[in-house]
């Protein structure tokens, strides 16, 4: 339903005070003229550089006092008429108690006189005083459609414009951009290539992200062929996301949990996984979205998850989530973590868009239990640190990458994780030496975290999947050694 469609109704049903989020003004001031314009009802907008003004008219100048625009309103009334005005950006206002007060009186009296208060703002903020007063609707950014239709307003000429697949792959690249940012990179990619492509178009979004400070963006060239072992936790991933029932909103992939220590491949996993299925990689930067003013944090969150909802289908990767919600207990921060966990709770089991989340995480024990609960994610798998033919494909891919002798004598890397073998090779290019002479400079993590690591495997034998081998990961009975034992789904035999 279109943000004109929904006014209507809320209009008709006569709610006196409508908060309207949007980051796309002047789209939905459009919107809001036409309507009016249809069921014929009158209209003024008022901002602080232009004053109250009817659209399409000259601004009265001498109308900039917030307060004066507000009780305008009543001298717009008609007794058979409904009557709205349009305040841009006014949470700017809303803390002087002046003007919530007047606000309050304005919006109560409007069921009188039919007289609509229309709060116009990129953001959710309205005061206490105000919360049961005011109905929310949000202006959605552009979907497939309409982004077509701005495409085909700007390619013009015979060939400008793709087709097939490759206009598919457009109109992906350009999901959760607004009308503005897709028109301004649709002209990019004109004025560049000559005609409409998807790389201009990601280059775009992925600055738009960044403006946010809230997703980062990435389109790398990793892919599994540059990651060793992880043999289950791979084909499990990829058959959830290509298979045609995806589609299916019932049977729609969740996503998956990561527990590993530290090094084992997760983050790699992540961004390897979006180039096999062909999705764009989120990675949700939790700690920017705290913000310094009461409701910021919330707000951002929820800001972030719609983005997230409007780029599907994607890939949304959270590091080390079991840091990123600390705070869930509620200690320290007056709620500010817990309620911003319980937003990003319902959204996981909530969301309808095709976005496939992989969190990862270091220390389970600081995880609530209802985070990993079924129908939050399609799988909770452990990533060990990698067995004797896992290691040998990791060495063989750093070898080849760094350029390294394979003649040489490898170290002894029985407690190697893949970011250690890693690191080996580089130390060996980089100081020009034997890999074992480098191996001496590598402390594994299952040394100098020796009891954390045990203490995980145990918690993870017989609760997780195995990410190398189909089935129920166990750990070996011997403590401190790095041997597994998998128990095998009889379905697979």
């Amino acid at each position: 339903m279109s943000l004109s469609e929904r006014l209507a109704e809320y209009v008709r049903a006569c709610f006196t005070g409508i908060w309207i989020e949007s980051h796309e003004h002047e789209d939905a001031l459009l919107a809001i003229a036409n309507l009016c314009r249809a069921e014929d009802w009158r209209l003024m907008v008022w901002d602080i550089a232009q004053g109250l003004r009817v659209p399409g008219a000259q601004a009265d100048v001498n109308a900039s006092d917030p307060l004066a625009a507000i009780r305008s309103l009543n001298s717009m009334a008609s007794p058979e008429g409904t009557a709205i005005l349009v305040l841009r950006n006014f949470h700017r206002f809303t803390q002087s108690a002046e003007i919530v007060q007047t606000l309050t009186q304005q919006i109560v009296a409007g069921k009188q006189n039919r007289t609509i208060l229309v709060v116009l703002s990129p953001i959710v903020a309205i005061p206490v005083e105000l919360e049961k007063l005011f109905v929310v609707l949000e202006h959605e950014l552009p979907d497939r459609e309409q982004l077509a239709e701005i495409a085909r307003g700007i390619a013009t000429e015979p060939g400008e414009l793709p087709e097939g697949r490759e206009a598919e792959a457009l109109f992906d690249a350009a999901v959760g951009l607004t009308r503005y940012e897709a028109e301004a990179a649709f002209s990019l990619s004109l004025v560049r290539e000559g005609r409409l492509t998807a790389a201009t178009l990601w280059q775009q979004k992925s600055q738009m992200l960044k403006k946010s400070g809230m997703l980062q963006l990435y389109r790398g060239g990793a892919n599994f062929s540059g990651l060793g072992g992880l043999a289950a936790l791979k084909a499990f991933t990829k058959r959830a996301l290509l298979q045609p029932q995806r589609n299916d909103p019932l049977r729609r992939p969740r996503g998956v949990l990561l527990l590993s220590p530290p090094g084992c491949g997760k983050s790699q996993f992540c961004k390897a996984l979006g180039s096999e299925v062909g999705r764009p990689v989120l990675t949700l930067d939790v700690g920017s979205l705290m913000g310094s003013l009461v409701g910021q944090s919330e707000e951002r969150t929820r800001h972030a998850l719609r983005l997230v909802d409007a780029m599907a289908p994607c890939v949304l990767m959270i590091d080390e989530v079991e840091k990123v919600f600390a705070g869930a207990n509620g200690s320290g921060d007056s709620g500010v973590s817990s309620r911003m966990f319980a937003s990003f709770l319902s959204w996981l089991n909530d969301h309808e868009s095709d976005a496939f989340v992989v969190c990862t995480a270091n220390d389970v024990s600081k995880l609530p239990p209802e985070f990993g609960r079924s129908e939050r994610f399609d799988g909770i798998f452990f990533l060990d640190l990698p067995g004797r033919e896992e290691k040998d494909a990791i060495w063989s891919i750093y070898l080849d990458l760094f350029a390294i002798d394979r003649d040489q004598s490898l170290p002894a890397d029985d407690n190697f994780t893949g970011a250690e073998i890693r690191a080996c090779c580089r130390l060996a290019a980089l100081l020009d030496m034997p890999l074992v002479q480098a191996a001496q400079n590598v402390v594994p993590v299952a040394v100098t975290a020796a009891e954390s690591v045990e203490r995980l495997r145990t918690w993870a034998s017989g609760r997780c999947l195995s990410a190398d081998k189909a089935g129920i990961y166990q750990a070996s009975p011997e403590s401190g050694k790095s041997r597994r034992r998998i128990r095998r789904d009889p379905s697979n035999n």
